[in-house]
């Protein structure tokens, strides 16, 4: 080690103060770039295994497959396991107590199958040829019927087949009824015998209206005839996105009709087979890293910023010796290099314990509110730590090479004397005439400050920037992610739907048999019916307008005829709805003046590019009039059926309720409305549905059903619902916990370059106090400095923070189309956490050099 390393670590040594606030800052950014990389991985890998659970382990496959196919499928060069599966079909259940499930469903697998598919008994053992069964625990709980081990079955095993059609019913698909009858048969009936030989829990994979309850029994590759089918899910020995082309050929090479990919694990895996999805992935993904380095690079300049300048003396004596502009330059260098051998390795350790230990409390949380049945495990990759240590090692030479520079430039005399910061004119103080009117002389003086200090003043006003954009980035990135998920999700915001097949009106006194369930938390009943309206062409939606411009012929008389879809709530929930959207009740139960809510906003996949697009219904105003037309099945004729006025426009949907295609419009109206729009119509035209929340979605399920009302159909959704709620929250904790590290750091960082530069003010605010400068002067004059830093930083950083937030708009731009628009409460609470920070920082540090003796600090010559 050089005589110029050895007085660099000995300055180090001396100055403890100044490298421990270094060493922290850099240890702190490091543990941000750990803790987000190590978050990132580990609820990936969360999801991967929730999926795994729930659709199985395997990435694709192939249905309908021979033995000859079969065999090609799992000679491939990219296959890794296959799990061969049949669904052999559906027996008549005798003795089952729910009549909405009169079917044993049978459904066979491999030994490679019970793995990727988390087949588990729950007692007894699993199948081993294709004589033996286990059986869903639902049977005894929601059938009422009963199995032991050992028990035997003889079974009529056919295919469901709906009247009127060749194509046989599967497990997603409702019994079909009508009028209280059964309207599907079994067909291609086929004797089978089982010996029970264990137990199951009912599998995640079915579905809660599914009509028939799952047995698993075996088979395999050799129990296969000529004339059999099986599917091939397979798991791929590596996952990237040439899997899809090459599943494709494999399929094409081998005459094998349908292939599937497990898109719900490959997105967690960063693989899609849309482009826009990919270019949506790797601009987000690029964004939110270099939002991470900014972030990082910020911080750690601040605080070499701080301790280089602090040293300009100590390398001035340095030159004054010999030393040359080389080994200057090479000991801040040397200095960067010690603080990051200290500081990275510290880093990485406090980031994975800070994740472990979060991991520890949050564990439960997760599992609670995601319904999720794997924990949280903390995932370190080599990746992680590689990023982590990339990431600190660059923004340590950023943040050394720009002040080594500068320092190797400055004379010894100018260094020694500390002149360099204070080679000043007039002009680069002089201030406006406004300033002095606007804040007297405190003002005036504080900028003149700010001013004169420029390197300090530009370092707090850098930190506010970095700080704002941050923030602002974020919370945009959160909210376009909540946005992207309404677009393409299920929408669904209920549990359960309840209804009649024939089409009639839920009783009252059902309604409240219903809703009175245990576990029942909430509930909405919408009635349903349909109308026409014209709509005048200037008010169309903008994609009805394209198809206007091409053929003419879809006008009718120079208006454009609009499907609606009218909805009338109870009056409780009609109540909450228009409070929700701002609106007045009463407005909307007069049936003399009928008055709708209007749903102006819907959103749709379009078929050809694969976007989700957000996009107005209508152009419609409040209190304008539609009329409402009437067509008679019979002879076609239409009829005036009255007029609606708008009261509100809202892209809100009430529970249940789902937005209609491009072309249609849903209206909310009262039950009074209702009642005098279908009063003396021949037919009922009115459907009811019953909306449900549960704590217990299943046991509500079976409640209902063993109510045994003929015609009555559930329909059980909460996985749906589940599984959308599972992506917000998520990604929520993600987003936001990222949110309140990043505050934090920039909270810590203010405090501590606006309280170092205060510091190092004390001999210039003694000066003012020598001269008359009274507290309450210094007080304001305090003040301005902190208006002026929060009014400079947001002229930067809401700019900035615009851009950034456009550029994370055109990467969803990808794959979602809707409109970019500014989060305004977003950025008031960025202005008002700004001016908080910067008053704060000015606050507590005015407070310690208000005490300090104006002779001692007059008399001090250097920190």
């Amino acid at each position: 080690m050089n005589i110029v390393n050895k007085l660099t670590i000995r300055h180090l040594k001396q100055n403890k103060k100044r490298t421990l606030v270094t060493i922290i800052g850099v240890i702190i950014s490091v543990a941000m770039v750990t803790a987000v990389s190590t978050l990132g991985f580990s609820f990936l890998d969360l999801m991967k295994r929730q999926t795994m659970i729930e659709n199985g382990d395997w990435h694709v496959l192939y249905n309908n497959v021979n033995q000859k196919q079969l065999a090609a499928i799992q000679k491939d060069e990219a296959t890794g396991a296959v799990a061969v599966s049949r669904d052999l079909g559906y027996a008549p259940f005798e003795g089952g107590q729910n009549s909405n499930r009169p079917y044993l469903f049978i459904k066979e697998y491999n030994t490679q199958g019970f793995t990727q598919f988390g087949v588990v008994p729950s007692k007894g053992r699993l199948p081993q040829t294709d004589k033996e069964v286990v059986i869903s625990e639902a049977l005894a709980g929601n059938a009422k019927v009963k199995y032991e081990i050992g028990d035997r079955l003889t079974l009529n095993v056919g295919e469901r087949f709906e009247e009127g059609s060749n194509q046989p019913l599967n497990q997603t698909e409702p019994l079909r009824m009508m009028d209280d009858k059964i309207t599907e048969t079994l067909q291609n009936k086929k004797i089978r015998q089982y010996t029970v030989v264990g137990f199951i829990k009912r599998p995640v994979w079915e579905p809660a209206w599914a009509p028939g309850y799952t047995l698993i029994s075996y088979t395999d590759e050799n129990m296969m005839g000529a004339n059999d089918r099986v599917n091939a899910a397979v798991e791929l020995r590596k996952v990237n996105r040439s899997l899809f082309t090459h599943a494709e050929n494999l399929a094409k090479q081998n005459n094998i009709k349908s292939v599937e990919f497990n898109h719900d694990l490959l997105h967690y895996y960063g693989v899609s087979k849309s482009g826009a999805t990919n270019s949506t992935l790797i601009s987000l993904s690029a964004i939110i890293m270099v939002v991470i380095m900014v972030g990082s690079v910020s911080l750690i300049y601040n605080a070499f910023a701080i301790s280089v300048s602090e040293r300009s003396r100590h390398l001035g004596m340095l030159a004054s010796v010999g030393a040359t502009r080389r080994q200057k330059r090479n000991s801040v260098f040397f200095e960067g290099f010690v603080i990051g051998l200290i500081s990275i390795p510290i880093g990485v350790i406090c980031g994975l314990a800070g994740t472990g230990v979060t991991f520890i409390f949050i564990n439960s949380m997760i599992q609670g509110a995601l319904g999720v049945t794997e924990k949280l495990t903390m995932i370190i990759t080599p990746l992680s730590l590689l990023i982590a240590c990339a990431v600190s090692m660059l923004t340590i030479f950023i943040s050394t090479y720009l002040p080594a520079v500068k320092a190797s430039r400055i004379s010894a005399m100018d260094a020694i004397r500390q002149t360099d910061d204070i080679k000043l004119t007039g002009k680069a103080v002089r201030t406006s005439k406004l300033i002095r009117k606007l804040f007297g002389i405190e003002g005036e003086i504080g900028l003149k400050n700010l001013k004169r200090n420029k390197r300090r003043y530009h370092a707090t006003v850098f930190s506010l920037v970095i700080s704002i954009v941050l923030f602002l980035t974020v919370s945009f990135f959160t909210s376009s992610l909540k946005q992207s998920l309404d677009l393409s999700g299920e929408g669904v915001n209920y549990d359960i739907q309840v209804a009649y097949g024939n089409g009639k009106r839920i009783d009252d006194r059902l309604l409240q048999s219903i809703t009175s369930l245990e576990g029942v938390t909430e509930y909405s009943v919408i009635h349903e019916f349909y109308e026409k309206t014209l709509v005048e062409e200037s008010s169309i939606a903008d994609e009805l307008q394209e198809t206007v411009k091409k053929d003419q012929g879809n006008l009718q008389n120079g208006k454009y005829p609009y499907d609606m879809k009218i909805h009338a709530l109870n009056d409780a929930n009609l109540r909450a709805y228009a409070q929700a959207v701002g609106t007045d009740y009463k407005q909307l139960t007069d049936p003399n003046h009928p008055a709708a809510i209007v749903l102006d906003t819907i959103h749709y996949k379009d078929i050809n590019t694969g976007k989700y697009v957000q996009t107005k219904a209508i152009y419609a105003t409040v209190g304008q009039s539609f009329d409402l037309v009437e067509t008679d099945e019979n002879t076609g004729e239409e009829t005036s059926a009255g007029q609606v006025t708008v009261a509100a426009l809202t892209d809100q949907a009430p529970k249940g309720l789902e937005p209609v295609g491009v072309g249609g419009l849903n209206l909310i109206v009262s039950e009074q409305v209702m009642n005098q729009w279908v009063k003396g119509k021949s037919a009922e035209p009115v459907q009811t549905y019953l909306y449900l929340n549960s704590t217990e979605p299943l046991k509500t399920q079976q409640d209902i059903e063993e109510m045994k009302e003929a015609g009555l159909q559930v329909y059980n959704v909460f996985q749906a619902r589940r599984n959308d709620e599972q992506k917000v929250l998520l990604l929520s904790v993600f987003s936001y916990g990222f949110i309140v590290l990043i505050s934090a750091i920039s909270i810590a960082n203010i405090f501590n370059t606006i309280s170092t530069g205060i510091s190092l003010r004390k001999r210039e605010f003694a000066m003012l106090k020598s001269v008359g400068m009274t507290p309450k002067g210094f007080a304001k004059m305090m003040n301005y400095e902190s208006i002026f830093y929060g009014a400079k930083s947001l002229l930067f950083g809401l700019p900035i923070s615009v851009a950034v937030m456009y550029m994370i708009y055109r990467a969803w731009a990808n794959k979602f189309s809707y409109e970019f628009a500014l989060p305004w409460m977003s950025m008031l609470t960025a202005i008002a956490a700004v001016f908080l920070m910067v008053g704060s920082a000015m606050l507590y540090s005015s407070t310690k050099v208000k005490k300090e003796n104006i002779i001692h600090a007059l008399k001090q010559e250097s920190i």
